[in-house]
């Protein structure tokens, strides 16, 4: 008896069962994984290491207090606005001066930002500002 040889068959790759460990293994790390939100910003602020308060002739030193009151190089201003700030620091000021914000821990950003606004109206653009000291 002689039998036909059968023509030889090519090799197939069945993907489908492939494809489905994979789609479980998809399943299952978007089950098991954890999306977290930051719903606030947790900041470290760093500390300077601040020399003492000395009085240097081009430092004009502008104090902001928790209410908003300013003092220039330790006199009080009558007003608040940016106006104000800008003459008496147009009065305490040289050209190239410093100017030193020393503003308390719960000043508003606007008064520091006033502070700043009024520095520039005068052309003063050297600005910074005054740090607590605390352990290094």
């Amino acid at each position: 008896m002689k039998f036909r040889a059968r023509p030889p068959e090519e090799p197939e790759i069945n993907l489908i069962p492939f494809i489905d460990v994979l789609l479980v293994i998809l399943i299952f790390l978007m089950l098991t994984t954890t999306y977290s939100k930051f719903t606030e910003m947790q900041l470290t602020l760093p500390v300077a290491n601040a020399d003492a308060q000395r009085d240097r002739p081009k430092e004009v030193i502008v104090a902001v207090s928790a209410e908003g009151r300013y003092m220039v190089n330790r006199e009080p201003l009558s007003g608040s606005g940016v106006q104000a700030l800008a003459t008496a620091l147009r009065g305490a000021a040289a050209k190239d001066s410093v100017v030193i914000i020393s503003a308390d821990a719960l000043a508003s950003h606007q008064s520091v930002i006033t502070v700043m606004e009024a520095a520039r109206r005068e052309g003063l653009t050297h600005i910074t500002f005054a740090a607590k000291s605390g352990p290094p």
